[in-house]
C-alpha cells in the first residue's frame, strides 16, 4: 500500500490526526503512517531527522504521501526531497498539498483502499478543493 507522513509542528496534534484517520478508515487494516510531530525534545517546531524517521516507517515500497501543517514543514520536506545520495528520500515520497487533517484523513482511507500514488494525491487535492458552505 501506499503509505502516509504527517508533518506537524506539534506532536500532539501529528498524533491525534494519525488517530482520526486511521479510526476513519473503517474496517481493515490501514495503509501504515508515519507521524513527525514537533521536535526531539517534544518542543514546538519541525525536525528532519523524525520526518525521515516517519517517512520510513511509512514506506512500504509504493510510494508515501507527506501531508504537511505549514511553513517550515513543507520546507523541510521539500529540502529532505532535494537530497541526493545515501541521504536520498526513497522514491515516490511525494507532498500533498492538502488541509492537515482532512488531507489525512482522504490519503490515508484512500491508500488503505488499495489506490496507487497517484489516486491518493487525487484525494488530496479532493480534500483542499472541498467547500464546507
Amino acid at each position: 500500500m501506499v503509505g502516509v507522513a504527517l508533518v506537524s509542528h506539534s506532536r500532539d496534534v501529528a498524533a491525534a490526526t494519525a488517530e482520526l484517520a486511521k479510526a476513519l478508515v473503517g474496517s481493515g487494516t490501514p495503509a501504515a503512517i508515519g507521524v513527525a510531530g514537533g521536535v526531539e525534545d517534544g518542543g514546538i517546531g519541525t525536525s528532519a531527522t523524525l520526518i525521515r524517521d516517519a517517512i520510513k516507517h511509512a514506506d512500504a515500497g509504493r510510494g508515501v504521501v507527506v501531508i504537511c501543517d505549514m511553513g517550515s514543514a513543507v520546507l523541510t520536506v521539500k529540502a529532505l526531497l532535494a537530497e541526493t545520495g545515501a541521504s536520498a528520500l526513497p522514491e515516490g515520497v511525494r507532498i500533498a498539498d492538502a488541509p492537515f487533517v482532512e488531507g489525512a484523513v482522504a490519503a490515508l482511507v484512500t491508500a488503505s483502499a488499495g489506490a496507487d500514488l497517484d489516486l491518493v494525491l487525487s484525494a488530496t487535492d479532493d480534500a483542499r478543493n472541498y467547500h464546507k458552505i
